[in-house]
């Protein structure tokens, strides 16, 4: 199956600082993202959606900038390729204007669902931080 790589950037009226506990911690990721995350002893992130178990780790993180979190796949053939989503933190130095850049690479291939989900997932987020 082939993959998309859905990236969009999104204005979010908070500081780095605030948000960066909503894209690294399962606390934080669990109020605007999905329906739980846990994180074993290895260091292993479980994210749940509608009940079904998705597997990750942390492959690339940056203190109050930048997380990526690599999808395990028992699928082999998928481990070559490996679906990945990462949160990055921007902040203009001029305007102070704070984003987040968001990169889902993964299956699915509709870019409007993608950008319609990703949007409702970003209000959420910005209703918590009041941005």
């Amino acid at each position: 199956m082939s993959k998309t790589k859905f990236q969009q950037e999104y204005e979010i009226n908070a500081s780095v600082n605030i948000l960066y506990p909503y894209i690294s911690d399962p606390d934080g990721l669990a109020q605007w993202f999905v329906d739980g995350v846990s994180v074993d002893e290895d260091n292993i992130y479980n994210f749940v959606w509608d009940g079904e178990d998705h597997f990750a780790k942390v492959v690339l993180s940056k203190p109050n900038k930048y997380v990526k979190f690599q999808f395990i796949s028992k699928n082999t053939t998928q481990n070559n390729d490996p679906n990945y989503l990462e949160f990055e933190l921007l902040k203009n130095e001029i305007t102070e204007t704070v984003y987040i850049s968001i990169t889902d690479y993964s299956e699915m291939d509709n870019l409007e669902e993608l950008n319609e989900l990703w949007s409702c997932f970003v209000d959420n987020l910005r209703k918590l931080v009041g941005g």
